[in-house]
Order: C-alpha cells, then sequence, then structure tokens
C-alpha cells in the first residue's frame, strides 16, 4: 500500500513556521546550484577471510609523514590484513598497470573534496540535506549518454524537491564514475551446478561465466570509464542541462491514485511558480544563473585498495594531507569496517570525507571507537554514518548506535543518513531479487521517528536508483507488483529504484519536511 511517511516529523535545527513563507528570493536561495563542478565517490565490501599482505602486489606510492596521523603513510594499509581483496594471476601485468594508474592524472581536484566537505559540516550541523544515489553497481557498458542523463535529471530533480520541502540545501552526491566494484560474501557461485568465480564488478572480472577470471586492465577500464563519465556530467551541467526552467519534464502519469498524482502535483505547480516569478523579476536573466548550473559531486565504495592507492594524491605536499582524486567522497562497506583492517588503516588517513555502512552486525561498543580512529579531531562532517538495517530490524539497532556516538562525544559531528535499500532486500516468487517499496518508505520512517526520539538529526537519504524504467523493486505510486519484474529487469547487481519510484522518495520526504516547518504534529 503506498502512503505517506507514518510519524511525526523530529526537530531539526532550522527555523520552523507557522505556515509555509511565501516564495521570494531570499527564502528561495536553497535553490542556489554552487558551481558547475562534479565530485566522486568510492566504496568497499568483505569476503570471508583475510589474505596477508605479502600476497598482494604493492601499488608502491611512496610513504608521507608530515600532517598525516601518526603511524600513517600512503601504503600502511599494506600492512593490515584486508578482506574483499582480488587475487590475480599475472601479477606482472598487476605492477605494469598499477605503474600506470599512478601516472595518469586525478579525475577530481582538491577544492572540490574541500567543498563538499565543507558542505558536509552543514548536513552535520543541520544546515543541509545529503541526497546520495545512484547504481548499485555500475557496469562499464553505462557509460553512454542515455544512462548518465537520465541519472542526473532524477538526482537533479530529487534535490528540487527536497529542498522546496526542507528549505535547506540539498548536497547532492552521485553513486557514478567509479561505482565499479561488487562486494561478494562468497568467492565463488553456483551457475547451472557449476562452481565458478562470483561476478566482482566491471573492474575485477566480466557477468559472462567465461570472463570470471581477474583482469588486471580491467582497472584502467575503470578509470577511463571514471573519467568519460565525469567529463560528459561536467559537459551537461555546464550547458544548461541542470536548467530547472523544463516544467515538462515533470511527467506524473505513472501515479495511479489520483489523490496521490494531486498531491505530487501541487508541489510541482508551486515549484514551478517560484522559478516563473524569480524569471519575471530578473533573477535568473543570464547563462550563470544559479538556477541553470548545479553543484554535484559523485562518489563510489573504495573496494579495491591498490586502485584507490594509485589515485591517492598530496597535491599541497605533505603538509597539505592526502586526497584520493578518484573520487570526493569514499566509503567503507558494512564487510570491510574491520577497526584493525586494511581498509580502515587507508580511509583514516584521508582528507576526503569517509562514509562508514552501519548494518545490525556492528556491536553499538565498537561504533564509538571506529569513528574515533577516522575521526580523531572531530571535524564536523567528516565521517558519514550510513544506516542499512532493514524496516523490521531499525528499532532494534538504531538507538543503541545512537547513543554510542553521544557516548563518544561525536553528536553533531557525524553525518547520520539512511540507506533504506540494503536491508530489505528479498526473492520475488519468480526468482528476481527485489525490494518492496512500502519496506524502503517504512525504514525511513522508523530512523526518522528513532532520531527524534534520541534528539538526533537524520541528515539525509542513501538510495540505489537508476533515472531508467526498470522493473526491479514493486510497489510505488506506479503499483508494481511481483509479476512486472520480467518486464524490463536490467540489473546485474541489487535491485534499484526507478525513475518513478525514486521521486516518489522525494516528493514523500518533501512533504514530511512541509509539515515539520509547518508545526503539524500528524502525517
Amino acid at each position: 500500500m503506498f502512503g505517506p511517511l507514518d510519524l511525526q516529523p523530529p526537530h531539526f535545527s532550522v527555523a520552523t513556521a507557522a505556515s509555509p513563507p511565501t516564495p521570494t528570493i531570499n527564502n528561495l536561495d536553497p535553490l542556489r546550484f554552487v558551481t558547475n563542478s562534479i565530485h566522486s565517490t568510492s566504496s568497499q565490501s568483505t569476503m570471508s577471510s583475510p589474505s596477508p599482505a605479502s600476497s598482494r602486489p604493492s601499488s608502491a606510492v611512496p610513504s608521507a609523514p608530515a600532517r598525516v596521523p601518526a603511524g600513517w603513510s600512503l601504503d600502511s594499509w599494506t600492512t593490515k590484513p584486508i578482506v574483499q581483496d582480488v587475487q590475480y594471476e599475472n601479477k606482472a601485468q598487476v605492477t605494469k598497470v598499477l605503474a600506470k594508474l599512478r601516472h595518469l592524472p586525478p579525475l577530481v581536484c582538491a577544492p572540490e573534496i574541500d567543498q563538499l566537505r565543507a558542505q558536509l559540516k552543514e548536513v552535520a550541523e543541520g544546515k543541509r540535506f545529503l541526497l546520495q544515489g545512484g547504481d548499485c553497481a555500475e557496469l562499464f557498458d553505462y557509460c553512454s549518454a542515455d544512462p548518465i542523463e537520465n541519472k542526473l535529471k532524477v538526482l537533479l530533480q530529487m534535490s528540487l524537491v527536497l529542498t522546496w520541502g526542507s528549505r535547506i540545501p540539498v548536497v547532492r552526491v552521485a553513486r557514478m564514475a567509479g561505482q565499479y566494484a561488487k562486494p561478494r560474501s562468497k568467492p565463488t557461485e553456483i551457475i547451472d551446478g557449476k562452481e565458478v568465480l562470483s561476478f566482482r564488478g566491471d573492474n575485477v572480472n566480466g557477468f559472462d561465466v567465461a570472463d570470471r577470471a581477474a583482469d588486471p586492465d580491467r582497472l584502467l577500464g575503470a578509470y577511463f570509464h571514471s573519467a568519460a563519465t565525469l567529463n560528459y556530467l561536467r559537459s551537461l551541467v555546464s550547458s544548461g542541462f541542470a536548467d530547472l526552467h523544463h516544467p515538462s519534464s515533470w511527467d506524473l502519469n505513472h501515479v495511479k491514485k489520483h489523490e496521490v498524482r494531486q498531491d505530487y502535483q501541487a508541489i510541482v505547480n508551486r515549484l514551478t511558480d517560484a522559478l516563473h516569478y524569480m524569471k519575471t523579476i530578473g533573477a535568473d536573466t543570464n547563462a550563470a544563473s544559479p538556477l541553470s548550473t548545479v553543484d554535484m559531486f559523485v562518489s563510489h565504495e573504495a573496494l579495491l585498495l591498490e586502485y584507490e592507492a594509485c589515485l591517492t594524491r598530496m597535491p599541497h605536499g605533505p603538509a597539505g594531507g592526502a586526497y584520493n582524486l578518484g573520487a570526493h567522497f569514499v566509503w567503507i562497506g558494512d564487510r570491510t569496517r574491520q577497526l584493525d583492517g586494511a581498509h580502515v588503516e587507508y580511509m583514516r588517513g584521508l582528507r576526503n570525507p569517509i562514509g562508514v555502512k552501519v548494518g545490525p552486525s556492528m556491536p553499538a561498543a565498537d561504533l564509538g571507537a571506529l569513528i574515533a580512529r577516522l575521526d580523531p579531531e572531530k571535524e564536523p562532517g567528516k565521517v558519514t554514518l550510513i544506516t542499512r538495517y532493514g524496516a523490521d530490524k531499525v528499532r532494534a539497532h538504531l538507538p543503541a548506535h545512537i547513543a554510542a556516538v553521544k557516548a563518544a562525544g561525536y553528536d553533531g559531528v557525524v553525518v547520520w543518513t539512511c540507506d533504506p535499500m540494503h536491508g530489505n532486500t528479498e526473492s520475488a516468487p519468480s526468482g528476481h531479487k527485489t525490494r518492496q517499496f512500502d519496506k524502503i518508505v517504512r525504514e525511513l520512517s522508523e530512523s526518522l521517528r528513532i532520531h527524534k526520539e534520541c534528539g538526533s538529526y537524520l541528515g539525509g537519504v542513501h538510495l540505489e536508483l537508476t533515472g531508467d524504467r526498470v522493473t526491479e523493486c514493486t510497489g510505488g505510486s506506479m503499483e508494481l507488483a511481483a509479476k512486472d519484474l520480467p518486464v524490463n529487469y536490467q540489473t546485474y547487481c541489487d535491485p534499484r529504484l526507478n525513475y518513478e519510484q525514486a521521486l516518489d522518495v522525494a516528493f514523500l520526504v518533501a512533504k514530511y519536511h512541509e509539515r515539520e516547518r509547518s508545526s503539524v504534529t500528524t502525517l
């Protein structure tokens, strides 16, 4: 059953009002999109047993002293146990590929990372809202005009709706231009009765069973596909694709229920009226108008540390610290967050903002120690906790995790964001891996409610989505049923929200924030 978020709105640190403010230039200021910059992030996960450092090819990046954490260097992670590592047969080719990667230019620059870090500081302070979304695992084939345009479009429209509802700026971070790695629970899987190597993502091996051997040349493929994706994103942003004055693009015909479609249309009408008002008074009369450009960052899970280390540089010298210049935001997966592991060791030395997936397997007693290792200086916005429990488990785990963060002195320092996708994966009768939209919304609703009860602030949402009309998750305003999944089931990894379902989430969250601003106590 598709419906609104079923909870009372929590207290935010932004001012509330008796009624939504009249659209003016000042209170539409959150619609100001800063620059034509694109940014990128990375992610990681865990497999069964750690492989010793001696069995892995070294990225051979020189170490650096100075303004880095004590005992950290650009390759200190190679001395730690690692999970989700890739074993290559051709060691000589691995060495050659890593040398080439170290020679190639960065994909992003340090000032862009610093800008994102500043914006995430404001998220931690309740002054912004974080929207992070994109594919579970990108394919090299997604490096094409239509997929890139469609993902950019849905993220822009979602952020506009969220900005309208919350009246605070939205930080946009895309899971793209680098999200090629896929963590697996086992190194092999059974296909047609035969045991084969698991598909680890396009930067490791191929989906075809005949192409499952780990190929180091795919690391170069990941770099060049990331570069091409970023190049096209930058071109789109600077050429007017992000212009907000396109009411024809707000197609709500997919919404089945008349009353829900009316609610959505009312939000769109108010948005377009405000934009027309801005145009009438001449507030956006040139190509550089804040309503014609957008600040967009990109991200991926930092799973393959040899690759990540090759793109880690010290652009300002050792005194300026180390930046992963293959992404702006990198995160640690639920399987790779061991306190004494290689991934935590690598991440603790970065100037990039860092994400940590937090699920039911995270002991509350360990959370404070992990954050302290990643952010000993308690820099607001440096660490983003991405919670992923499942609709039926969030109540059992989130309160204790919030309490642990407070006890460690990081309340108001970390960014809390909800990933309502990963904990709600299930199998449909047809055998397709899927997620129910109602459970996704229920976990998000429950997370908002718990943060309110605990005096905390849920500052964002992290979604696996696509801008395409796929049929991978059931429910939403389209009312997709399990029988509809085979119609356009495209994912090679986990099921994603399609364009319409992603907008559903944005509209529901916007309505929630609007009612909170209006001091409405029930939804």
